[in-house]
């Protein structure tokens, strides 16, 4: 099996994570192909949207791995997550799943509590992660309310800064969550501090969008459940 993975966010912590977790779903001989382009996220966070520009070199990286064999693509950027969404149907025309790496995390929220904490570092992941659980939502026939947790200034900064960030941002919002949901695949890394702290469930991106690119194969006939 091939497995296409499209990165706008390069950070070793994000790409070991979802190697790992790809390797644990499909397999140790699973070949994985990654695919990166940073400057999509750079240009979406100086417009503060999704441009056309940064949306066909997403959709470009799609059909790469598509012409490179990929049984299945891994989206793995919620701020241009929308855009994924887009391209589902060509994937489907074309027989290659095209998988976003949150929205499995986010149906995981909706079932997990009401009031879910969305924490990120940008405010262009924000706005579509709470699209996409609002609409999760809506799928599943249940109402929730989202708590904004937004840690300016946090994306880049080392694992020690960002963990303190993270926890203060957590405290000041946690009374009014049932559960806590991390926008970004490279947050992960905080989950279980996170859950150990505050006794309350996280979730983060990576486990979920790999279970879910399993699935595809599963539906593909390439895995057997």
């Amino acid at each position: 099996m091939k497995a296409g993975i499209v990165y706008t966010s390069t950070t070793s912590e994000l790409i070991e994570m979802v190697n790992d977790e790809i390797k644990k779903n499909l397999g140790e001989d699973v070949e994985i192909q990654s695919y990166e382009d940073p400057s999509i996220l750079a240009e979406v966070r100086e417009a503060g949207y999704v441009t056309s520009g940064a949306a066909a070199r997403l959709v470009g990286m799609f059909m790469q791995a598509t012409s490179d064999g990929a049984d299945a693509i891994l989206n793995c950027c919620s701020s241009v997550g929308e855009v994924a969404d887009a391209a589902v149907d060509i994937g489907k025309y074309i027989g290659v799943p095209i998988v976003r790496i949150d929205e499995e995390m986010c149906r995981e929220a909706v079932r997990l509590g009401k009031r879910i904490g969305v924490l990120a570092t940008l405010p262009t992941t924000l706005e579509p992660t709470k699209n996409t659980i609002l609409r999760v939502a809506r799928e599943m026939n249940r109402k929730v309310e989202l708590k904004d947790g937004l840690i300016d200034g946090a994306f880049g900064i080392n694992q020690d800064q960002f963990r303190q960030m993270m926890r203060e941002k957590t405290a000041e919002i946690i009374d009014e969550c049932d559960v806590i949901l991390l926008c970004q695949g490279s947050m992960a890394y905080v989950e279980e501090y996170l859950q150990e702290e505050f006794k309350k469930p996280v979730v983060s991106s990576p486990r979920f969008g790999a279970a879910a690119m399993r699935a595809a194969m599963v539906q593909k006939g390439l895995i057997t459940e």
